[in-house]
């Protein structure tokens, strides 16, 4: 019997590889401020997945590209003058979910994967998952290095950055074609619907004691990690969902952090949290 065998195992390795992905692209979503676009690439990319599923492929490839398409579409109106980014962002997000959740109408008995689909499966994830989890972290950490500068140049100074001859449309593409792809990986751990929480709180939790993007990135990693674990751990000791239960923990955490920054300010007399 191999050690990957055990359903638990493949859990915890799981909730360790979706946090570290989680927490790098979640410090990227809070300082860009794509957290709105991230909630709707995550109920846009939920007709791709329940299309994948229906049709017997890997999830991953339909949430892929069904993400990927809405992360075009809003790329490419956020640079056309008179449109509104934000109101075509929020139209995908309740369309994709609608769309979803009619294909789900049309196969009987599918109730319970929509479930999974919504609120993860954590516990169901096979080996293939976390080869898949591990690819993309690699993947994504890479970039997130090597691109580390035309991304923040493209995210701070915007107006440098084209003055300096960077593409920053092309940036912009780059990013929230990772984030989308991000997305679709936590979708087996912490579903369509809550993946969110565990992508923005720890990483807004973080921001909270740093200024400096390492440090930010190193806490957001450690914070999203710990958020799973506790969060499996509350799921099997008092039997709720994986999902539910690491969602609420991501989203706890950043209440701790922002009750604790709130108090290191008060008592610190230049009022300010150590960078």
């Amino acid at each position: 019997m191999s050690w990957w065998d055990d359903v638990m195992h493949r859990a915890v390795a799981e909730v360790i590889l979706v946090g570290a992905l989680a927490g790098l692209i979640g410090v990227q979503v809070v300082l860009r401020r794509l957290s709105f676009f991230t909630m709707a690439l995550t109920h846009a990319s939920f007709p791709g997945v329940v299309a994948a599923s229906i049709i017997g492929v890997n999830i991953f490839f339909g949430g892929v590209l069904a993400g990927g398409v809405v992360a075009l579409g809003v790329a490419a109106l956020s640079r056309r003058r008179g449109q509104d980014a934000a109101a075509a962002t929020g139209v995908l997000l309740s369309g994709g979910f609608a769309l979803g959740a009619a294909l789900v109408a049309t196969q009987n008995g599918f109730s319970r994967e929509l479930s999974a689909f919504l609120v993860g499966s954590i516990l169901t994830v096979s080996v293939s998952d976390l080869t898949t989890t591990a690819v993309v972290l690699v993947v994504v950490t890479l970039l997130l290095t090597v691109c580390a500068r035309p991304l923040l140049f493209t995210g701070f100074d915007r107006s440098g950055a084209e003055a300096a001859g960077v593409s920053t449309g092309v940036w912009d593409v780059v990013l929230l074609l990772t984030v989308e792809v991000v997305v679709v990986t936590v979708v087996p751990a912490a579903g369509t619907i809550l993946a969110l929480s565990l992508i923005v709180a720890p990483a807004a939790a973080a921001r909270m004691w740093s200024d400096r993007m390492t440090v930010i990135s190193a806490v957001a990693v450690l914070l999203a990690v710990t958020s799973g674990l506790l969060g499996l751990y509350a799921s099997t000791r008092w039997n709720v969902a994986a999902g539910a239960a690491i969602s609420l923990t991501a989203t706890g955490v950043l209440l701790v952090s922002w009750a604790l920054a709130k108090a290191v300010r008060t008592m610190t007399p230049a009022g300010a949290v150590p960078a």
